[in-house]
């Protein structure tokens, strides 16, 4: 009977003194990070400085790989499809989480149950902008103007279902005015566009436009965020100019695959959180105009929710759909 006891004791630490030893043990090999973006751009940018920091906190390498396509919905795919051991994760945008699902008319995963939400690791508010010629000199003119001459004016965005669009189209909704669209292949060919006068302006994020609005090439009449930005202090946020509660935000986000281990999740959060923290990317990202944030995985579940409601609403009223 003794030697049943113990050889059963044995059969038992095995099978259940091994999640902890395994959960103690991550990460023990390098960890992959998919940016579905073209490298260079602020998702590819944020991705290699986390995973910096990362790499140096944990003591394994952090590899940023590039998946691109498909509004971020193949690089995505490649970690809803990966093991939920925690050596796969994605460097989400707030399209993929939120927004995709609603545009596309079939998705290659379920972004409301394939992923296993860490922290955002920052967010960027949209500026307004209007041609430096416009006879709108703030926010409540540029509506008497788009009141008076229903659409008669265009704005440029970087191509269907981007967040520059979908705050075009939220404005619309809010302020109950008609504005012409104008997609574009990128960012900055939008840009030229509302510069040389092809367009009557843009939503775009601060890094695209900034030098723009310095030189006086293009006029800032709002922010979209809750308080103004310190680049540009003199800017009125929506809301202080007439619009309250618009608020729209570009983001990104780090997720893991779902059903991986929880004290994965929690690890990588708090290795994540605490190197938002660091000064050099405060400052770094700061210049940009994004917000370095780090919230805990289950506000940003909420976050997430609350999100895909508000643009799922807006999407569905402008009848926006992708192929």
């Amino acid at each position: 009977m003794f030697r049943i006891f113990v050889g059963t004791a044995a059969v038992l630490l095995l099978v259940f003194g091994s999640v902890p030893a395994q959960a103690q043990a991550w990460p023990s090999k390098p960890v992959r990070i998919i940016a579905p973006f073209a490298a260079g751009g602020l998702a590819d940018v944020l991705a290699r400085a986390v995973g910096e920091k990362l790499s140096a906190s944990m003591g394994v390498p952090v590899i940023v790989e590039n998946r691109v396509g498909a509004g971020g919905n193949i690089g995505a795919d490649v970690v809803a499809r990966a093991e939920p051991d925690g050596y796969t994760l994605l460097l989400s945008s707030a399209g993929i989480l939120t927004i995709n699902a609603s545009l596309y008319a079939t998705m290659p995963f379920d972004a409301s149950t394939a992923f296993a939400p860490i922290t955002v690791i920052a967010d960027m508010p949209m500026l307004m902008l209007v041609r430096s010629d416009s006879p709108a000199k703030n926010l409540s003119e540029f509506i008497t103007v788009a009141r008076r001459e229903p659409g008669k004016l265009f704005f440029g965005s970087p191509g269907n279902g981007t967040t520059g669009h979908l705050g075009m189209e939220m404005f619309q909704s809010v302020a109950g005015v008609s504005i012409g669209h104008v997609p574009y292949k990128s960012a900055a060919e939008a840009v030229t566009a509302a510069v040389g006068g092809q367009t009557n302006g843009m939503f775009d994020n601060p890094p695209t436009v900034l030098s723009q609005v310095r030189a006086g090439n293009l006029r800032a009449l709002a922010v979209t965020s809750a308080q103004r930005l310190p680049q540009l202090p003199d800017v009125p946020t929506m809301a202080e100019a007439g619009l309250p509660g618009f608020e729209a935000s570009s983001w990104f986000a780090l997720v893991a695959p779902a059903r991986t281990p929880q004290p994965v999740i929690d690890r990588l959060y708090a290795e994540t959180a605490k190197a938002l923290q660091s000064p050099d990317l405060q400052e770094r990202f700061g210049r940009l105009g994004a917000r370095l944030v780090g919230n805990r995985p289950e506000d940003f579940a909420r976050f997430i929710v609350s999100e895909r409601s508000k643009w799922d609403g807006i999407i569905k009223k402008a009848g926006i759909r992708l192929n």
